[in-house]
């Protein structure tokens, strides 16, 4: 589908590596912005207005400080052969993050990154072309989300208190940009499966979860296993055993523990 038109003002156009970058001090999304984009350019902000999540009621808070961005990826083929890039694209930031240093990282399906149980870093990874992917960052750097909303208040890191005290929001996009280039030459080479066994490490221990299907509005509870070979989501519950989940048959999974 097309990108819908984000109105904003003249960026900033640098280059980093492969990739072109399109920086704005606002922008209402940096996902929607970079849609109808060609593979490899990135959009950055500082601040976002309409910040969002994985669904379409959650927003996020993007105050200045943070890391919002969003990066345009070439995705060849089949569009199947694409379906893992959210949960490979977490899995490459956590793997980049604990090279300088970060510990006490885990991920939680599909793909934000945690410590303990307070959220570092979302992603959102949208379609807007058939031969694109759109994988949006939103990294806690030096922001303080809790005073935008302060429903978040104990609930959220910062790069700034957890690694390396000299990282700043450029560091950080420079990290992600790379790492997201480093896994994309993976999964054209070697593919999914190289990686699934350490996203299954990623992910921690067992976790009891509720789900909540695509297109149902019955929430049940389970104990959340990893993932498999297909990256689909293994979940065990007392009355239908072990399952395997589609990425798109979840629309929610919230952990109890």
């Amino acid at each position: 589908m097309n990108a819908p038109a984000e109105t904003a003002p003249t960026p900033r156009f640098s280059h980093f590596e492969s990739w072109r970058l399109r920086e704005f001090a606002a922008i209402g999304s940096t996902n929607t912005y970079a849609g109808p984009l060609p593979a490899w350019t990135a959009v950055r902000a500082t601040t976002q207005t309409g910040g969002r999540g994985r669904t379409a009621d959650r927003a996020w808070v993007s105050d200045e400080g943070g890391l919002w961005l969003s990066a345009v990826l070439p995705c060849p083929g089949a569009r199947e052969r694409w379906e893992i890039l959210p949960l490979a694209a977490g899995w490459a930031i956590v793997g980049a993050l604990r090279e300088i240093g970060v510990a006490d990282l885990r991920l939680r399906w599909p793909n934000d990154i945690m410590v303990g149980r307070r959220k570092l870093a979302g992603l959102l990874v949208e379609r807007y072309r058939p031969d694109t992917a759109v994988v949006g960052v939103g990294l806690n750097v030096l922001n303080h989300p809790e005073l935008a909303n302060p429903a978040l208040a104990g609930a959220t890191a910062r790069l700034a208190d957890l690694g390396p005290a000299a990282c700043t929001v450029d560091d950080a996009a420079r990290l992600v940009l790379r790492a997201l280039h480093r896994m994309h030459v993976l999964l054209l080479g070697a593919g999914f499966q190289t990686i699934a066994d350490e996203l299954n490490h990623a992910w921690a221990e067992p976790r009891r979860v509720e789900v909540t299907l695509t297109g149902r509005t019955h929430v049940f509870a389970g104990t959340f296993l990893g993932i498999d070979q297909q990256g689909r989501l293994h979940l065990a519950t007392e009355r239908n055993g072990a399952r395997f989940y589609d990425a798109a048959e979840i629309s929610l999974l919230r952990e109890l523990e």
